[in-house]
């Protein structure tokens, strides 16, 4: 090598030098590593960690054998400005030449599947031998420091960003789920009693077991970037927890559910008696009026009156138990249900009078027609037209007699209405209309 080539080497050498040692000690003084160092590891982290662990002792060996290589180079370089032949080959042999290592320290070398080195592991399923030393040269051994590097910096990153998002995120979760749980046991929201308290004891259950195997083995809920990445490449996994915290807010709405019953159960059970006692008024004032018809009426189809909502007032005093005893979480589905049974009652009943009183209000509208019709013949001076007085007569009596005939009664009024419009319609040629009206039967 030249003066030139020997001087550019020492630099370039020299920069390497210091960007591997400044990056051992920030290795040295990262908090996932010393987190890992005084950790209870288990699983993937604990096997990965005891490689990351063989990774810095190699890295730290190497780094020393690197610097005591350059030192001797830059004595040599250092004796005289301008180097003389025999320094200049000296030079040459400690920078292209090669070094004799110990082979335990790089045969971590495929730990990281890079390296070029032998080392102990496995090589298609056989295990290969551990070489005493090896020869490399100084470029060779900074690939190397960089491989066991980027091995050790991969697992305490990855380790650190999952210690750093999920127990903190664990910890405010199960802080306010023992929110959750207090209102829960004040609206007797239990484990056995009511399922919202099942899931409370699942997912506390799982809240402790989650942070203590992210605390033990958190590479196990690491994701690594698809590809090539730089080293801690990747993101937490956080389904589980996600999945928990969707579970909670579902606990959480529950119970606000029971906690509206419990501020609103007295106005919602008073309205529940005022729905049903409507229904029952209701339904006497359709058995009343089925007793009616059945008596007004002759040849009328009057359907049967079903019996007050026994079972609704019954379920209704087991919620008025229920709010007496705070049974909050029994009390909130049985409002609901009967809420919605009530309404259907009310309606039911609604309908059976309708249908009982029909025939009273068929009779009424006859009635009515029949009075508007005698009223319009009184304004046309026909008031005591002979005919149409037996006409009306006729239709009277059907419809204020009991047991009154409504088919006839119609009939009879669909006559008189007949007779009153051939009266109301101008006549032409009296006499015509005169002689119809007597041809009518």
């Amino acid at each position: 090598m030249s003066r030139e080539e020997v001087d550019r080497a020492l630099e370039r050498l020299g920069a390497e030098h210091e960007a591997v040692e400044s990056s051992l000690f920030a290795l040295q003084d990262h908090a996932g590593r010393r987190l890992l160092e005084g950790a209870h590891l288990t699983g993937i982290t604990a096997h990965r960690w005891a490689q990351a662990e063989q990774a810095v002792t190699m890295l730290w060996t190497g780094f020393e054998t690197y610097t005591r290589a350059l030192d001797l180079a830059r004595e040599v370089r250092g004796r005289r400005r301008w180097p003389s032949r025999d320094d200049l080959v000296e030079l040459t042999q400690l920078l292209r030449g090669t070094l004799t290592i110990s082979g335990g320290a790089l045969n971590g070398g495929t730990l990281t599947g890079g390296g070029a080195g032998a080392g102990t592991g496995t090589a298609g399923g056989q295990a290969t031998p551990v070489r005493l030393a090896e020869e490399v040269t100084l470029t060779e051994l900074v690939e190397r420091m960089n491989g066991w590097y980027a091995q050790a910096l991969d697992v305490v990153a990855a380790a650190d960003s999952v210690w750093s998002a999920l127990p903190a995120r664990i910890d405010m979760l199960a802080a306010e789920l023992q929110r959750v749980r207090s209102l829960a046991h004040s609206v007797g929201v239990r484990p056995g009693e009511h399922p919202s308290g099942d899931d409370l004891e699942r997912t506390t259950a799982e809240l402790t077991s989650l942070r203590a195997e992210v605390v033990a083995d958190p590479l196990a809920f690491w994701t690594p970037a698809g590809g090539s990445s730089a080293p801690g490449g990747g993101r937490p996994d956080t389904s589980r927890y996600d999945t928990a915290a969707r579970g909670l807010e579902d606990i959480r709405r529950e119970i606000d559910a029971v906690l509206n019953v419990r501020q609103d159960s007295e106005q919602r059970l008073m309205r529940l008696r005022d729905i049903l006692s409507r229904a029952d008024r209701t339904l006497a004032e359709a058995r009343e009026a089925r007793v009616e018809v059945l008596a007004k009426i002759a040849a009328s189809e009057v359907p049967a009156v079903s019996g007050p909502p026994t079972a609704l007032y019954e379920q209704l005093s087991a919620a008025a138990e229920y709010r007496r005893h705070a049974r909050w979480h029994r009390l909130s589905p049985l409002l609901e249900s009967l809420e919605q049974r009530a309404e259907d009652e009310l309606d039911r009943a609604r309908a059976q009078l309708s249908a009982v009183t029909a025939p009273l209000a068929v009779r009424a509208e006859l009635r009515g027609r029949l009075d508007a019709y005698k009223a319009k013949v009184a304004q046309h001076g026909m008031a005591e037209d002979r005919f149409l007085m037996e006409r009306y007569d006729v239709a009277r009596r059907m419809l204020w007699s009991a047991p009154c005939d409504l088919r006839a009664a119609e009939d009879a009024v669909l006559r008189y209405q007949r007779a009153a419009q051939e009266v109301l319609v101008p006549r032409q040629g009296g006499g015509a209309a005169t002689a119809d009206r007597k041809g009518e039967p």
